[in-house]
C-alpha cells in the first residue's frame, strides 16, 4: 500500500495554508511551520522598528536564506567532525595494530 498523506493546515506569518502531508510527518512538518513562521516573525518586527515593512514573499525570501545559510553551516560543523572522527578512529586502529588490508 502506497504512503497515505492528508491535508495538515498550518499558519504562517497569520495566514492558513494547507499543505499535503505524508502520514506520521504532522508533528515535523508543524514544527518546520513553527520555525519558519517564528523567523518570518523576526524578520518582520525587526522591519518595522526601521519603519520599512517589505511585502510577505520578501519576508519569505529573506527567512529561507536564512534558514538555508544556518544549515548549510551545521552541515559543515558535520562534515568536519565526521572527518574529525575518522582521524581517530584510523588512529585508534593503528594504536590497536589493526589496519584495513
Amino acid at each position: 500500500m502506497a504512503n497515505e498523506s492528508r491535508t495538515l493546515p498550518l499558519t504562517i506569518l497569520e495566514r492558513e495554508y494547507r499543505v499535503n502531508c505524508p502520514e506520521g510527518a504532522e508533528k515535523h512538518l508543524t514544527e518546520a511551520a513553527r520555525y519558519l513562521d517564528q523567523k518570518m516573525a523576526e524578520i518582520k518586527s525587526a522591519s518595522k522598528a526601521s519603519g520599512k515593512i517589505p511585502a510577505s514573499d520578501r519576508i519569505a525570501v529573506i527567512a529561507a536564506l536564512n534558514i538555508t545559510h544556518q544549515m548549510l553551516e551545521l552541515q559543515a560543523e558535520l562534515e568536519e567532525q565526521e572527518a574529525i572522527f575518522s582521524r581517530l578512529h584510523a588512529q585508534l586502529d593503528d594504536a590497536l595494530g589493526r589496519r584495513d588490508y
